[in-house]
């Protein structure tokens, strides 16, 4: 199974891991994961006056920060993973990851609030379950 799993470095992503270690149909060389780190863009007017080498080594940077403890638990899973970031609105850029490179499954941790409070918070998970063409598993 081909798996697309968005991370943010939050606890919420740290539940979601252990979740994974904890259960062994997930682990072995059955599912292939992708991880997918998006980081919120610059506002355009500050970007435009800064260097894009500085803009891109920023974002390369925020992505390390995320990726660098679950590379550490990948590896000590000894579970193979690619790893994705991009820049933009992370809903968006999950569904079209998703879709994009036809993946199996999409799973996600999430905060949990409960129906009134995505009613008045709104949220990642919310927006890529109603958009979503591939299945998303939800770890809370």
């Amino acid at each position: 199974m081909k798996i697309l799993v968005p991370v943010d470095g939050s606890p919420f992503t740290k539940r979601m891991l252990a979740y994974l270690a904890a259960h062994d149909e997930w682990l072995g060389d059955a599912h292939s994961y992708t991880l997918l780190y998006v980081s919120p863009a610059v506002p355009p007017r500050a970007a435009a006056v800064i260097d894009k080498d500085t803009l891109k080594n920023y974002y390369t940077e925020e992505a390390d920060k995320v990726f660098k403890p679950i590379r550490t638990f990948f590896g000590k899973q000894k579970i193979a993973a690619e790893f994705v970031s991009k820049v933009g609105h992370a809903s968006d850029a999950i569904v079209d990851l998703a879709a994009k490179g036809k993946f199996d499954l999409l799973m996600m941790g999430s905060h949990g609030h409960g129906v009134l409070g995505n009613l008045v918070l709104g949220s990642v998970t919310t927006k890529v379950i109603s958009r979503s063409e591939v299945p998303v598993l939800i770890i809370r």
